[in-house]
């Protein structure tokens, strides 16, 4: 394990395990994964009137998608469709080098290209749950 990008943040992270199982009846479930290294997330959301009233997810993963999928629990509660995708932007900003503060935990990952896909896979679960649910709408 390259302990300069496990640090004790992001370890702490992906252990919290913030939002993690399944939601009973969701209203949408996306599911993403890359086959590059086997990651994979299945991410519930209850949305109500607009905006996310309950989100779960099952990973499975290297700490850094764990992790990742833990800060989008943290985040992504409440979040209108606008805001989804404005977090799935922000990780990826925050990956090029633009500071956000609900994304330091991920600094060291910066420095490690081939591990970005990590970090946005559940961020873009959540984009595409919300897009699945716009087109049903």
């Amino acid at each position: 394990m390259n302990d300069a990008l496990y640090d004790q943040a992001i370890i702490a992270e992906a252990r919290s395990k913030t939002g993690a199982g399944r939601l009973e009846a969701p209203s949408i479930t996306a599911e993403c994964d890359n086959p590059l290294c086997g990651d994979r997330i299945a991410l519930d959301l209850l949305v109500d009137g607009g905006k996310v009233a309950d989100i779960a997810h099952k990973t499975r993963g290297c700490l850094l998608t764990q992790a990742s999928a833990s800060l989008l629990a943290r985040h992504a509660k409440d979040a209108s469709a606008a805001d989804a995708r404005e977090l799935r932007d922000a990780v990826s900003a925050f990956l090029h080098g633009k500071d956000d503060e609900r994304f330091a935990i991920l600094t060291p990952v910066r420095n490690a290209k081939s591990r970005w896909d990590c970090v946005t896979l559940p961020f873009q679960a959540l984009s595409d749950a919300i897009s699945d649910l716009e087109k049903r709408s």
